[in-house]
């Protein structure tokens, strides 16, 4: 099983910006990779995506905004995440984007607010 970290959240006002980074304890290579936010007491939320072949999927309430991306050679997953909002609150995890997951990570928490 790979074993992911999450990092790189924060307190930021609105219209701020962060960049999220998740550490894998293996290859993601051949997975497609997605960052998922969860709202207290809600379901986690597919919020983007990217294939092998760095093909991109973004919410609707994220397009725009966030850019994910991701480094082949450091096993790692990026968010960048600009003019952020008070809705865009949450736990931020990565996974694989499917019906097979690992296990999840301790995500990282990021609040938007004045």
């Amino acid at each position: 099983q790979v074993q992911l970290v999450e990092s790189g959240g924060g307190l930021v006002q609105p219209g701020g910006s962060l960049r999220l980074s998740c550490a894998a304890s293996g290859s993601l290579r051949f997975y497609v990779m997605g960052w998922y936010r969860q709202v207290q007491g809600k379901q986690r939320d597919l919020v983007a995506s990217i294939t092998g072949a760095g093909s991109t999927s973004y919410a609707d309430s994220v397009q725009g905004r966030f850019t994910i991306s991701r480094d082949y050679s450091k096993n790692t997953v990026s968010l960048q995440m600009n003019s952020l909002k008070p809705e865009d609150t949450g736990v931020y995890y990565c996974n694989r984007d499917g019906p097979v997951r690992w296990p999840w990570g301790q995500g990282t928490l990021v609040t938007v607010s004045p």
